[in-house]
């Protein structure tokens, strides 16, 4: 267990960054926590922003209320971002000029949208990953009547849902043959995409996005990469994020090549080549059982990397850990649920098909490798036990 009289410092106030705050409490850590976040708001939970939010069914995604950091003893600095680090001094500068002295450093910075270069800057055109993204897109569906969504990733098929449930028409273009193709292969991106078809969406995939129309400050709609024109007051893009890493440029601590995904490189645990420092969440690319890093941009792993990281930063033995990777998403009223680890290499096997809700088994050389069904989660999570086991196709 660390015992310097410096505080563990963890750069980061998202789902990632809280959640290691409360597993250190919760193993028994007594000494200082500080939790730094470039956000000047309290921890709050970013899925619902494309859903509940987005459509103002709730105001508040807090996930703990103010006098929860004063009980546990967990010291804010909110709304200042992290400008550098000095491993060998062991300490961090904030934006404000000011220092915090460190024992442990764990990077839990996330993710910022990518955007699309050559742009101009126009009223009504938005990326959606802070409260203060999803809040101006909120304000601006009251008086929008056509949405365009450029990337069928979850966020933009989220959104997509989101817009068509308030009202909106909306164009989603994705240059990939389906949403989704990236994250569940083009198979089951087929069934996504029938999906939102048939809630009147114009679906437009194998184009992207060649230019925006822009008259008196404000986006108009847009070109497309195959000559097409859309008519939109509302554009979206939602063409993926990188992990905020640039603050740590000539600190030493290894990243990952951006061709690589990016990321603070760690072990199998969140430790990192140089001593003291440790990594969690969307900006950490940890070495998993192949011997290979990969980032995993999910909720439920945040939670779960947070736990294996505390318990190896105290020198306890890890929790067990044969975890199965879970990941859902809320479209119309379906959710879409993915148990395991889904790879374009996989062979697909649909077995269940309604029309609208399905069910998908894949595997790898025999092997069944993730389970991904829509509006079926009973079907979808009994699979967890096979999956944590490898067993066979057929068994």
């Amino acid at each position: 267990m660390t015992t310097d009289a410096r505080p563990i410092v963890i750069v980061g106030a998202g789902l990632a960054g809280l959640r290691t705050a409360e597993e250190l409490r919760r193993a028994g850590y007594p000494g200082g926590l500080v939790l730094v976040g470039d956000e000047p708001r309290l921890p709050y939970d970013r899925p619902p922003l494309s859903k509940q939010f987005v459509r103002g069914e709730t105001d508040d995604t807090t996930l703990r209320p103010a006098e929860f950091f004063t009980e546990n003893a967990i010291e804010l600095r909110l709304g200042v971002p992290a400008a550098r680090v000095d491993t060998a001094a062991r300490r961090v500068w904030l934006s404000d000029g000011s220092a915090l002295d460190y024992d442990q450093l764990v990077l839990a910075t996330g993710l910022r949208p990518k955007r699309i270069p050559g742009l101009p800057d126009a009223a009504g055109v938005h990326v959606l990953r802070r409260h203060e993204d999803a809040a101006a897109l909120r304000a601006e569906t009251a008086r929008a009547t056509r949405a365009l969504v450029v990337g069928a990733g979850f966020i933009g098929c989220e959104l997509t849902a989101s817009f068509r449930a308030l009202g909106l028409e909306v164009v989603l273009v994705e240059p990939q043959p389906t949403p989704l193709a990236a994250a569940l292969g083009e198979r089951v991106g087929g069934l996504v995409g029938r999906l939102h078809r048939e809630q009147g969406v114009d679906l437009r995939c194998g184009v992207g996005l060649d230019s925006l129309r822009v008259q008196d400050g404000s986006a108009r709609g847009a070109i497309l990469s195959d000559g097409g024109a859309v008519d939109a007051d509302l554009v979206v893009i939602g063409v993926g994020s990188v992990p905020v890493t640039e603050w740590l440029a000539d600190s030493g601590i290894p990243l990952a090549a951006p061709a690589a995904g990016g990321g603070v490189l760690a072990d199998e645990v969140g430790r990192t080549a140089v001593p003291g420092v440790w990594a969690v969440g969307d900006v950490a690319a940890w070495r998993h059982a192949t011997g290979a890093h990969r980032r995993v941009e999910h909720w439920t792993n945040a939670g779960e990397q947070a736990q294996l990281l505390a318990a190896a930063l105290l020198g306890a033995e890890p929790p067990a850990a044969a975890r199965v990777p879970y990941v859902w998403s809320d479209q119309y009223d379906l959710k879409i649920q993915v148990l395991g680890t889904p790879a374009a290499a996989d062979a697909v096997e649909i077995v269940e098909d309604d029309g609208r809700k399905f069910v998908a088994h894949y595997h790898a050389d025999g092997v069944l490798t993730a389970v991904i069904g829509a509006g079926r989660s009973g079907q979808v999570m009994k699979m967890r036990a096979r999956l944590a086991s490898a067993t066979p196709v057929g068994r």
